[in-house]
């Protein structure tokens, strides 16, 4: 499949969310989620809205940032309405800039718990990677300083998974072991 082809697959289904197809793009830490939605974003012309956008301490689960997005994102577009949300920054340790969320024909949720069984998603896509190439790409862009929180991280992520069947559910699996840019399907 082309990446023409699967925007034109998204673009065909129904609105999930108010007016919105909403396409979440799960999987675990490391495994090529941001890289996946942001070629997915540009073939669709839509915005991606990303979990590390939100403020979510080490020792929560992973699904806890998800009401910021439930509260400032999917009611208002559900309703016909724009979104917005104030991004977190990281390195600083604080809130950012607003960042607006037009009513648009398609959104992309990136990150773990996107795709969550109780979302409004139109259409899942499940990136996986082994893990030990996860953990290696987490601690190249976050710093090795960080191992034992990525290694608690990890374990929080399978519980997580496993208690939502995520990847059961996906209309997608992808390796995202595989080259940069390019995508590999597992299966539909």
């Amino acid at each position: 499949m082309s990446w023409v082809n699967l925007a034109e697959e998204i673009r065909s289904l129904p609105p999930s969310c108010g007016p919105v197809r909403i396409v979440a793009v799960d999987g675990p830490g490391g495994s090529g989620k941001t890289t996946f939605a942001g070629r997915l974003a540009r073939e669709l012309d839509a915005q991606v809205v990303h979990s590390d956008d939100f403020p979510v301490p080490w020792d929560e689960p992973p699904a806890a940032w998800f009401t910021h997005v439930e509260d400032r994102i999917l009611t208002p577009l559900a309703a016909g309405e724009p979104g917005r949300y104030r991004r977190y920054d990281w390195v600083a340790g604080r809130y950012a800039e607003w960042v607006d969320v037009p009513v648009a024909p398609a959104l992309i949720l990136e990150g773990v718990s996107t795709a969550r069984r109780a979302a409004p998603i139109a259409y899942a896509v499940w990136v996986e990677a082994p893990r030990g190439l996860r953990l290696a790409r987490a601690l190249a862009r976050d710093g090795a300083h960080l191992a034992a929180q990525w290694e608690r991280w990890a374990r929080a992520e399978d519980e997580w998974f496993a208690a939502d069947a995520t990847r059961s559910r996906a209309d997608l699996l992808l390796d995202g072991a595989a080259v940069p840019g390019e995508f590999v399907r597992l299966r539909t």
